[in-house]
């Protein structure tokens, strides 16, 4: 992985220089774009963690549109996005100056100007194997570009041909999948028993590489792909694989990573046979792990449970109001329920994230 290297030698300065934003102020001021870089609306594919509310109407158990989801989002609504507040696809659109909100597509309060900046087409439980998604009934991403091809359609007749292709062109796509794949389809579930790791992990970053060629063939351009996090550090993998000590599995750790070892070069060869794509690989790997491993050293308590009831195995439906508890304060928790950060945590990896890439874009 490429970018391994640069995330090791930096992370002293950036922690004091993360540290004092978040202490001293509410919110994270907008990164400053470079001169020649426009990017007019975000959109975001692939599952929970830019999921922000797709599951709503959907016929599956991966749903939290209720509360204790969303106590600290705007007003306390529980949207839809896994999470107490605000997600990653939100918090990068803020950061660019775009909005603070990015919008589900299936929105039923959806107005014309949100689909000009931007909306998110992602759903809790999908992945990039095709089985990975039917497992749970949510929205497949073969769907999910469906979707988007309404999308561009109902854009084109609002501001017509030539502004739609700007907007596709030169905005932000946000692709974020694996850990599904990873944790539920190949792990806990064993719905691939054909498969070795290898194997499967190849399955999972050629579907990534293709998803990607499919974005260009709309006319897409700037693509930020996340790799796998370490998917074994969170609450519910440590409780599943941990042992009795709830220790980080280290074998979901090692398949992420070695997910991210071929998702990172593929996307360097697409650069070189898709002319103009600029496809950028995410390492969010390092930096996780750095706050699971060492919480302490930006602002948190607990890294090994969640916020929500025990925080070991509460995640979507299990995580409600009836039978759940809110930890005291959400700010101490890196993990909100058993398996998706806190918007806390999430700021923190935008803060750390938003530089990496977005001058790459120019």
């Amino acid at each position: 992985m490429k970018d391994n290297s640069s995330w090791s030698c930096s992370w002293s300065s950036w922690k004091i220089c993360l540290l004092s934003v978040l202490f001293l102020t509410e919110t994270i001021t907008a990164v400053k774009l470079p001169p020649k870089l426009v990017v007019p609306a975000l959109f975001a594919f692939g599952d929970s963690i830019v999921d922000t509310g797709m599951n709503n109407n959907v016929k599956t158990v991966v749903k939290c549109d209720f509360h204790p989801y969303g106590i600290d989002f705007q007003g306390g609504v529980a949207t839809g996005r896994f999470c107490d507040g605000r997600v990653p696809a939100d918090l990068l659109a803020e950061e660019l100056g775009i909005k603070s909100i990015v919008p589900a597509y299936l929105d039923p309060n959806l107005k014309s100007k949100d689909l000009l900046t931007g909306v998110s087409f992602a759903s809790g439980g999908s992945g990039y194997d095709p089985i990975t998604p039917k497992l749970v009934a949510v929205i497949s991403l073969e769907e999910q570009l469906t979707y988007f091809e309404e999308y561009i359609e109902k854009v084109k007749n609002i501001v017509g041909e030539e502004r739609k292709d700007f907007i596709v062109a030169n905005s932000l796509f946000l692709l974020v999948a694996g850990s599904d794949d990873i944790a539920n389809t190949y792990y806990t579930i064993r719905a691939r028993p054909e498969y070795d790791i290898d194997s499967y992990t190849t399955l999972m970053s050629d579907s990534a590489s293709e998803f990607v060629t499919k974005l260009y063939g709309y006319g897409v351009r700037r693509v930020a792909v996340f790799g796998a996090p370490p998917i074994g550090c969170v609450p519910s993998q440590r409780t599943l694989g941990g042992g009795i000590m709830r220790d980080c599995a280290e074998t979901y750790n090692e398949a992420a990573k070695l997910f991210n070892s071929k998702l990172s070069p593929k996307l360097d060869s697409l650069r070189k046979t898709l002319p103009g794509i600029k496809p950028i690989y995410i390492n969010i790997y390092d930096p996780l792990f750095d706050i699971i491993q060492n919480p302490a050293n930006y602002g948190f308590e607990v890294a090994n449970k969640g916020c929500c009831g025990t925080g070991a195995i509460e995640v979507a439906v299990l995580c409600n109001k009836i039978t759940s508890s809110v930890c005291p304060d959400v700010s101490t928790h890196v993990f909100w329920d058993s398996y998706h950060p806190t918007e806390k945590t999430y700021k923190v990896l935008v803060s750390l994230l938003i530089n990496k890439f977005v001058y790459k874009f120019v």
